[in-house]
């Protein structure tokens, strides 16, 4: 058990991130990490991630995310932090 404060990320991530397994990806990295939330396609070809748990690992996510590492091409990131909702799993939508 952890101390550390329990928060949501919300990220926008652009570029060549739809119908390359982006979404696949960002479940796997998530779950790894003990994250709660979702990947879902925008209709303007954005990815929307949402995160839920320890801010440490919802950072890590979003270096993941910002990374080289990803499928597809991202050439952006936005964020916002906020107070977690106590979502449960991870869906890809």
């Amino acid at each position: 058990m952890t101390d550390e404060q329990t928060v949501r990320l919300t990220a926008w991530v652009r570029g060549r991130v739809q119908g390359v397994g982006f979404r696949w990806w960002v479940r796997s990295r998530a779950l790894e990490l003990g994250l709660a939330g979702s990947a879902t396609n925008l209709r303007d070809g954005r990815v929307e991630v949402v995160a839920e748990g320890p801010r440490t690992d919802c950072e890590r996510l979003l270096e993941l995310l910002r990374g080289e590492g990803t499928p597809g091409q991202v050439t952006g990131v936005a964020e916002r932090w906020s107070e977690p909702r106590g979502v449960v799993g991870f869906e890809e939508r």
